[in-house]
């Protein structure tokens, strides 16, 4: 059974998404502010978070960005904002993916289980390859874990996802529209700038100079590859 926690203030729609997933035998706890919500996600382990932008105490984005201090926990941000900068906020700070209000249930049940299919498929696609190494980069594939020079770098799951494809593949490269539809799925409605704010953020984690990237570069006009 799935644990999810949704965090959210409306407590209607709080109501909806639990009654909903609870159809779909999933475990739903439930937070209606931000310290409450914190507390559970540090406390609990989830298969995936729904998390609000605008909550009393701590906002949504904070508390993503805390939760990223320890857990790779799939966040999804919900909220009633549609302008671009919200959604980019939203995945600078760790995020996965974003719903805007108003939605439809049946999207955001669409999306949990997208996400939660894809962490599955690539759970066991990197488990049997166990360690990759190349240039001082160590990925431990049981416990999705990067180490550069034998320190970790702590990475969100996309960021994981991200380097784990690029370094199996040396040399490859991956526009930003497949790296798109491969990491975050066929149906995911963000444009290329998910993927440039994702890489940026990696390149920050495992990169000593991201501007002249030892792992990650830039193929002009196209996409982004690993060089081995």
């Amino acid at each position: 059974m799935k644990k999810v926690l949704v965090v959210d203030d409306e407590k209607s729609i709080v109501k909806g998404i639990k009654f909903s997933l609870e159809q779909d035998d999933m475990h739903v706890d439930v937070a209606y502010d931000g310290d409450e919500g914190f507390n559970m996600a540090k406390e609990n382990k989830y298969d995936i978070i729904l998390l609000d932008i605008m909550l009393p105490g701590i906002t949504g984005l904070e508390i993503c960005q805390m939760i990223r201090e320890f857990s790779d926990v799939p966040i999804i941000m919900l909220t009633a904002k549609g302008d671009d900068m919200d959604k980019i906020l939203g995945l600078e700070y760790g995020a996965d993916d974003y719903i805007t209000k108003p939605f439809n249930i049946l999207e955001v049940k669409a999306r949990i289980k997208a996400i939660l299919r894809r962490n599955t498929k690539i759970a066991n696609e990197t488990a049997s390859s166990k360690i990759i190494e190349a240039k001082g980069l160590k990925i431990d594939c049981d416990s999705r874990r990067v180490y550069i020079d034998e320190k970790e770098a702590n990475l969100t799951a996309k960021e994981f996802d991200l380097v784990y494809l690029l370094i199996s593949n040396p040399n490859k490269v991956y526009s930003r529209e497949q790296l798109l539809k491969t990491i975050w799925g066929a149906g995911y409605p963000g444009d290329a700038r998910t993927v440039d704010v994702h890489v940026r953020r990696l390149r920050e984690k495992i990169e000593s100079t991201p501007a002249n990237p030892k792992y990650i570069h830039t193929k002009w006009g196209v996409g982004y590859y690993f060089q081995s």
